[in-house]
């Protein structure tokens, strides 16, 4: 399971870190109330989104600040009585949001973790969030790695961001390419929020991957987007902006099969009621977001969270 759980911040101010507007005492309210709300309303998702009860082996979240609010949704949200454990990366992005990364201990054993830096400083752009890697012992004694992350949004102008989501991609190509070279049968999930939909730059040159198929290549990064095209046009998507639907949240696998649904499809967004609301202008439905600008909402999240059911062969 994938998702970004816009803005998942706690209520004190990180030293170092320009987090002032989710303070009790800022513009945009963010009181502990609000802040526990959340993260009940965050587990209850995590704990619902399996029809036959089993929960997800691997969470990857977008935009969560810390190690408080990692280790508050683990032990006093829903999700507390579920051995989930979890690792997170420290980046130097200057708001102080971070991805991490759940996992289900009866059925991961950690080995490892570690951050991989993207040099955003030294070509000239903000610093953005770290590539979390994190690798374990999965039934059967194969090693699985799983690789979580968030690459720059589009604020700042189309070129600019387009040139820093491109330098973040090459680092997670390079990050992948270097797995894929020392670890003869690679077993690998790549999870996150893209800010970029299926027929973006940096899906055709970049991370190149081949569409899911049920041969499975040693070594070869597969993408588990929707099995047919004509589904990419549809009201359907992670995030709806300005009206219009977009698929900008992805899972990308090697070594691993991917199970369809009765849709034909590899990766399905959780469309579960309560994360809807009415958008008034477009017509249609959209996400419910925490935050409209800066006056809180109510919501949980402006993306949808997907899903992927996959098996090792």
């Amino acid at each position: 399971m994938e998702w970004n759980v816009e803005n998942l911040f706690d209520c004190q101010h990180d030293t170092l870190k320009n987090d002032y507007e989710f303070l009790p005492e800022a513009e945009r309210r963010w009181t502990p109330y609000r802040y526990w709300c959340k993260l009940d309303e965050v587990g209850k998702v995590i704990m619902a989104v399996s029809e036959d009860g089993t929960l997800p082996t691997l969470v990857g979240l977008c935009e969560v600040e810390n190690d408080t609010v990692m280790r508050d949704l683990t032990k006093r949200s829903p999700l507390r009585n579920v051995s989930y454990g979890y690792v997170m990366t420290d980046s130097p992005d200057q708001r102080g949001v971070d991805v991490a990364l759940l996992y289900k201990k009866g059925m991961f054993r950690l080995l490892g973790h570690e951050s991989k830096r993207v040099p955003s400083v030294e070509h000239g752009f903000s610093p953005t969030r770290d590539i979390l890697h994190a690798w374990g012992l999965i039934h059967g004694g194969d090693t699985l790695h799983a690789i979580v992350c968030h690459l720059p949004s589009r604020s700042g102008g189309l070129t600019q961001s387009d040139r820093h989501r491109a330098l973040a991609a090459r680092t997670l190509r390079g990050l992948i390419d270097s797995l894929q070279t020392s670890t003869p049968r690679l077993r690998l999930v790549v999870m996150g929020d893209f800010n970029a939909t299926p027929s973006d730059v940096i899906f055709r040159e970049v991370l190149r991957p081949l569409r899911a198929s049920q041969e499975i290549k040693p070594n070869m990064l597969y993408t588990l987007m929707p099995a047919k095209k004509k589904d990419l046009l549809k009201e359907w998507g992670t995030y709806r902006y300005q009206g219009l639907w977009s698929f900008i949240d992805h899972i990308l696998v090697a070594g691993l099969r991917p199970i369809c649904d009765e849709k034909g499809h590899f990766v399905q967004p959780i469309t579960f009621p309560w994360l809807f609301e009415a958008n008034k202008t477009y017509g249609g439905l959209q996400p419910r977001r925490t935050f409209r600008g800066p006056s809180y909402h109510g919501g949980i999240s402006d993306h949808l969270p997907i899903v992927a059911d996959v098996e090792v062969p």
